[in-house]
């Protein structure tokens, strides 16, 4: 038997997550709908389809990531376009953490919207990402310490 189709609920959290894993356009797009075909196709009886479907989500951005390897270019074109300043002090803040964001490899990356967007505990993370709590763990710390270096927090 199918599972449902996602909700509109589910679509945006799953859009959110890809977002913040660093897919834009036409490939948050595709990837998306990926994501949406999982669900329908294999989602399991979980307490929480959300959370699978932020999962599932996380490794479809990782896979992205991993194929295409954007690596030094893509940075330094990101670099250049940072020097725009915001008036609204909100905006500013969005901007600065998704930039912080950009700059986490992809691994680092995935861990850290798992855990503090999604809101998952540590072992969970471990499962879904096939690794184990201690690498979890040293992914946050570390990713912490290079956020709180690009947002100029000591």
């Amino acid at each position: 038997m199918r599972a449902p189709a996602p909700s509109a609920e589910e679509h945006a959290r799953v859009r959110a997550v890809l977002y913040l894993n660093g897919l834009r356009g036409a490939d948050l797009d595709d990837a998306a709908q990926d994501v949406a075909m999982r669900m329908v196709e294999h989602a399991p009886t979980v307490s929480s389809r959300n959370a699978w479907a932020c999962a599932v989500a996380t490794r479809i951005a990782l896979d992205r990531h991993r194929s295409r390897r954007r690596g030094t270019a893509a940075l330094a074109r990101l670099r250049l376009r940072g020097t725009s300043s915001y008036s609204d002090p909100d905006v500013a803040l969005r901007e600065s953490v998704r930039a912080a964001l950009r700059k986490l490899d992809p691994d680092l990356r995935a861990t850290v919207v798992l855990r503090y967007f999604a809101d998952l505990p540590v072992g969970e993370i471990a499962v879904l990402l096939g690794v184990a709590e201690g690498t979890v763990k040293s992914r946050l710390h570390r990713a912490a310490g290079i956020l709180r270096l690009e947002l100029g927090e000591s």
